[in-house]
């Protein structure tokens, strides 16, 4: 689980929701995250339900990092039968005629070169198994107009493209790879960041995005896309690869319209 941390706030994010939801589904997982105090806060949650974790410091955007922290849940449990990559960034984003390089690198690097370079670090081993699930977080801004996002739409874009070259190359060995692509959510990341950054009460960011969800104009939360990521990385989805799954409550629908 990379990114199993999260930002400080009132619910919970998707990275910490998958990681409870495994764990209780009997998964032992390694939490990677570079904010590892936050990844023990995760771990701390799982133990307390009587759940087995172990917490790695890691900057997924160096190769030397992901290939670390797979060896270590191979040294652990000798074998990586998931990969879930939950990381993403947007600040400092903007349209494309005001987007500065420095942020463009950076949010490039933290959304999809970390992804790709996680992905490999643990294809190999998954590859040798002749088995294993790979869930990647996206986003549907990789589809939907989401002005002024530039940066982030196309890493989310290249996500998208990433886990459907993954799922053709890899399925022979029997190593599946989808893909989530979240909607609005209710997470610290979404509210309480950016309540803190607008200096408005949360209350009111939280009233804007519910208004733009078809189903029941609320937004979804951390929960509702970790049971996605379980069903996907499950045995029940074991004949389902190279999906993209929006878990978004209806919003793509109205790309289009």
């Amino acid at each position: 689980m990379v990114g199993a941390g999260q930002s400080p706030g009132e619910t919970v994010g998707t990275g910490r929701a998958a990681a409870i939801v495994f764990a209780r589904e009997g998964a032992k997982v390694l939490l990677v995250d570079r904010d590892v105090e936050s990844a023990r806060q995760t771990a701390e949650i799982i133990a307390g339900e009587g759940g087995e974790a172990r917490c790695v410091s890691a900057d997924w955007t160096r190769a030397a990092d992901c290939e670390a922290f797979a060896a270590v849940c191979v040294g652990r449990w000798g074998r990586i039968d998931f990969l879930h990559n939950n990381v993403g960034i947007g600040s400092d984003d903007a349209d494309p005629l005001h987007l500065t390089e420095d942020a463009f690198d950076r949010i490039i690097a933290v959304n999809l070169k970390g992804c790709l370079l996680s992905c490999q670090a643990v294809v190999p081993v998954m590859r040798k198994q002749r088995a294993g699930s790979i869930v990647n977080i996206s986003s549907i801004a990789a589809l939907a107009a989401a002005v002024p996002l530039t940066a982030y739409r196309i890493s989310k874009i290249g996500v998208n493209v990433l886990s459907h070259s993954l799922a053709i190359q890899s399925a022979a060995d029997g190593v599946r790879i989808n893909t989530i692509m979240p909607g609005l959510l209710d997470t610290p990341m979404a509210i309480d960041a950016w309540a803190a950054k607008l200096d408005v009460p949360r209350e009111q960011i939280r009233a804007q995005r519910d208004a733009q969800v078809p189903l029941r104009a609320k937004m979804g939360t951390g929960w509702d896309v970790a049971y996605a990521s379980l069903f996907l990385h499950s045995d029940e989805a074991a004949f389902i690869t190279g999906v993209v799954l929006p878990v978004d409550g209806g919003q793509l629908t109205r790309v289009g319209g």
